[in-house]
């Protein structure tokens, strides 16, 4: 990592040395406490204590070397539930020890992975900042003055830092993408229902996805190989296709927007989106394509979706617990305010949208934005917090309600040596492809 100085944590890396006996989850469970002390940010809200943590990881250093995780260190975001550890969705009045694991947890527990704990967020997943919490605002590992991107704000750092290999966040309009920007990771959001949300605090639970933060696709591929699979403890869970029934566009052909449709905010964004076009032609055949369909269903996110919040979340604040976000509060709350017409008009209009963008995926393989049109600091997250939150997720939030697959990649540095982040799209279930694409970027 450019600020940091410290090599992060590699699945790949990690199983050989277990495999071959030159390493012990163990010797990597010290270590990685050593990494946790030294650090100041604040990542965690709940840790696995340190004595149980060694405990875990000595129980796996004679287990089964073969699992696809064995060993490999991990955080979870806190509103995700882990049975024994609370779950706070980043308000300490909430807080609640969850008496199951999470499938998505689950699943990586039973692969061999070892989990470090649960990680900082913006309060009840609302937000793209990383400052909505009681538990610390969180920056950017490579400015301290800019803000960490959210709501799966801690999730990025961990793995940033090198504190743990990966970890999972949540994503419903952004929250897995934008800390993946700002920190310069891969952020995997999947196709919605392609991960179980089961054991996850929803926010809108129509679009909620587990995501994955890690430092190269390739890591990001092994855990979602992991957590992917059809759940029928979750109603939201879809099943995969048959392989070899999803269509087959030309190989090669990215859709990039037509000139000025999607042009970040910042000077230095503007040039650090350039050079990643450039970078971008240099491995595929880039074909403009018309991307308003898509940036017109963003708005949409904000004007209706925030009713789901609001029947998810609104008994959860009604006492107004301790540690509860006014912000968020009034965005919970502000669903409430939608009609039922006005949500049905925004779901007939989605559906205009999504028709309209439909030919383009006939033409292209995937799609290339910029993740984010800027990186705020915290003095202008402070200044104008909503306002700024909703710049951030220009392309991002209409992501999920045109029920797309998505890929967040890092893209080099901008000219201030901030990083600067593109996200790969494609329709619902075009994950492996993305992930293919993704290998050829990070290779380029």
């Amino acid at each position: 990592m450019l600020a940091l100085g410290r090599p992060p944590f590699s699945i790949a890396r990690l199983l050989s040395d277990y495999r071959s006996g030159t390493r012990r989850p163990s010797e990597v469970a010290r270590e990685l406490s050593r990494r946790i002390e030294d650090d100041d940010e604040p990542v965690w809200i709940t840790t696995v204590a340190g004595e149980d943590l060694l405990a875990a990881a000595r129980a796996l250093d004679d287990g089964d070397r073969s699992l696809p995780l064995y060993g490999i260190p991990f955080a979870v975001k806190d509103n995700i539930d882990v049975a024994g550890l609370p779950t706070t969705a980043g308000c300490p009045g909430y807080a609640r020890v969850a008496e199951h694991t999470a499938t998505a947890v689950a699943r990586l527990l039973e692969a061999g992975a070892l989990l470090v704990g649960k990680t900082n967020m913006d309060q009840f997943a609302t937000g793209l900042v990383g400052t909505r919490s009681p538990y610390g605002a969180c920056s950017s590992v490579y400015d301290a003055a800019r803000v960490s991107g959210g709501s799966s704000s801690g999730s990025a750092l961990a793995v940033a830092l090198g504190q743990v290999a990966f970890a999972l966040g949540s994503d419903t309009a952004g929250s897995g993408r934008v800390p993946a920007a700002f920190n310069g990771l891969v952020g995997v959001k999947p196709t919605r229902g392609l991960v179980s949300t089961h054991g996850m605090v929803p926010a809108c639970a129509s679009l909620d996805c587990v995501s994955i933060f890690a430092p190269d696709v390739a890591d990001g591929a092994a855990v979602l190989e992991v957590l992917a699979g059809f759940d029928p403890l979750d109603p939201w869970s879809r099943r995969a296709p048959a392989p070899g029934r999803e269509p087959a566009p030309p190989p090669g052909r990215i859709g990039v927007p037509l000139p000025g449709q999607a042009e970040p905010e910042e000077e230095e964004a503007v040039q650090a989106w350039a050079g990643a076009l450039g970078r971008a032609a240099a491995a595929w055949t880039l074909v403009p394509v018309d991307v308003s369909p898509l940036l017109d269903a963003a708005p949409l996110h904000y004007a209706a979706w925030v009713a789901e919040r609001t029947s998810h979340l609104a008994a959860a604040i009604d006492s107004e617990p301790e540690g509860l976000d006014p912000v968020v509060a009034a965005i919970i709350r502000g669903g409430s305010e939608r009609t039922a017409v006005e949500i049905f008009d925004a779901i007939h209009r989605l559906a205009e949208l999504r028709a309209a963008a439909a030919p383009l995926w006939e033409v292209v393989d995937a799609l290339l934005l910029p993740t984010t049109p800027m990186h705020p600091t915290h003095a202008q997250v402070a200044a104008d917090p909503v306002a700024v939150n909703a710049r951030l997720g220009r392309f991002t939030n209409f992501v999920n309600l045109m029920d797309l697959a998505a890929l967040a990649l890092p893209a080099g540095a901008r000219p201030d040596r901030l990083p600067f982040g593109v996200t790969l799209l494609a329709p619902a279930f075009g994950d492996r492809r993305l992930l293919d694409l993704g290998e050829r970027w990070m290779d380029g």
